[in-house]
């Protein structure tokens, strides 16, 4: 018998344990976000990493900015997890680890130890990962992996990743390094950025619209208080 899950079944189980509505603009971002995790959870080549780690909380977190009510971001994360077999609390603790290692390196230090040109003894489960990755040559690569290697980039040095000629060849030392797919990597990120940007423009707008609808309702809750105000009598 065939016993992977199907998407279906991890909608179901997403959907059993966050029970509250999700808001119709986000909705969209987790059900992709859910089933690129599941695709890559029954693949047979797939196999967890801490750089994978990361590219789904830095994902989950700058897709899900200014989500209302904000107690539901750890639920529909917890969920989300959840719903693939995984630990969201493995995931957190493994992607705030790798920030912290990136924090404390030179931005060209880290480029040269993730494109395994200069290895370094800082943190033993992120080399030994690096090296599975460039030695693996079933290795399954994912946009979420990539997300995760740039991510790392932004926490050495946010401003260095604005720069799109030095972001461009870091990332191709990188995959170099690593034997990852180039333009893959460079056009998944180019599209991931080019998303972050389209969110953050749909969020100002739906800001906007409700400060506007707030206004009217006002307006209108003034105009029936004005009609309904008894006329004043002279005697």
């Amino acid at each position: 018998m065939n016993n992977v899950r199907t998407v279906s079944d991890t909608k179901r189980t997403f959907y059993s344990l966050h029970t509250r509505p999700i808001n119709t603009i986000y909705r969209r971002v987790v059900e992709e976000l859910m089933v690129e995790m599941h695709l890559l959870s029954v693949n047979a080549d797939f196999s967890y990493n801490s750089i994978y780690a990361l590219g789904v909380v830095t994902t989950f977190d700058r897709f899900m900015q200014g989500y209302q009510p904000e107690q539901d971001q750890e639920s529909i994360f917890n969920a989300l997890c959840q719903a693939v077999e995984a630990d969201p609390h493995r995931y957190r603790q493994d992607a705030l680890r790798l920030q912290g290692v990136a924090q404390s390196l030179p931005g060209k230090d880290l480029i040269a130890w993730l494109s395994q040109a200069t290895p370094l003894d800082r943190d033993g489960d992120l080399q030994a990962q690096l090296q599975t990755i460039a030695q693996n040559g079933n290795f399954k690569y994912s946009r979420l992996l990539a997300i995760g290697l740039f991510s790392l980039l932004e926490s050495a040095d946010s401003e260095f990743v604005k720069d799109d000629k030095q972001r461009t060849e870091a990332l191709k030392a990188i995959a170099n390094g690593l034997h990852l797919p180039e333009e893959k990597i460079i056009k998944d990120l180019d599209l991931y950025r080019s998303n972050l940007d389209k969110m953050a423009q749909a969020l100002i707008v739906m800001a906007d619209m409700l400060v506007a609808d707030r206004k009217k309702r006002e307006q209108r809750q003034q105009q029936s208080s004005a009609a309904v105000a008894p006329p004043s009598t002279q005697e």
